[in-house]
């Protein structure tokens, strides 16, 4: 849980810095298995139209190596958006390492394929020279893991939404999201009142609030287990 204190305005886009530690936890996730495909992209990277409300972030964010989930138990209501996993596809022409992708986007499939990777991320699973066969194959076996997120010289931050109307309506998302734990809950501190008030989940990673607090904001929000 954390907060921070700061001026807003709406009739802009704002990214507020919040001073806190990367959110890593220290304990290491199940494998499990599935398989994974990818979509296409003419330049290999994600889409800003995902299911999460990333937009351009969501398109190049992590070098673009970036996944849709496609089951519910994945995608967490939209928990899991800037989710990162380790990908690793189980063909002869695959790397041991694999990929690590953030899940920018929510989607269907046939029931068997829990994620689909941009272009990008797909490749990066492949030994070199062996890019095409595997793209080739379509769809592959693959293992996957939750890991922790990175992002070296970057803080947590909170992007106010441009659809955001002063003073009645407030939403916003948050970027940069390091660490292996999910936001579940986000709530601001009404001075007036002298009590905290629940923000909602719009969708993906979109929360909103009407009515906001005026003046400097105090935010806090709830991990898992918090």
């Amino acid at each position: 849980m954390g907060s921070i204190i700061k001026n807003y305005t709406y009739d802009t886009v704002v990214v507020v810095l919040f001073l806190l530690p990367a959110l890593i936890c220290c304990l290491e996730e199940p494998i499990f298995r599935s398989k994974a495909t990818y979509y296409h992209a003419i330049d290999g990277l994600g889409t800003p139209r995902g299911g999460c409300g990333y937009g351009e972030y969501g398109r190049i964010i992590n070098n673009g190596d970036v996944a849709v989930v496609t089951s519910s138990k994945l995608y967490k209501g939209g928990a899991s958006c800037g989710a990162c996993y380790k990908v690793k596809c189980k063909e002869a022409v695959c790397k041991e390492d694999g990929v690590v992708v953030m899940v920018t986007d929510y989607g269907v499939s046939d029931g068997e394929t829990d994620f689909i990777l941009s272009s990008n991320a797909f490749n990066k699973m492949a030994m070199p020279n062996y890019e095409k066969e595997l793209r080739d194959d379509g769809r592959v076996p693959i293992e996957y893991q939750r890991v922790a997120c990175q992002f070296p010289g970057k803080s947590l931050a909170l992007k106010v939404a441009e659809h955001s109307r002063f003073p009645s309506y407030l939403s916003f998302q948050f970027l940069y999201q390091a660490g292996d734990a999910d936001i579940t809950a986000v709530e601001m501190f009404e001075e007036e009142a002298l009590e905290w008030k629940r923000c909602r989940r719009a969708y993906g990673a979109v929360w909103d609030i009407a009515n906001p607090p005026r003046g400097p904001l105090t935010v806090r929000f709830f991990l898992d287990g918090s």
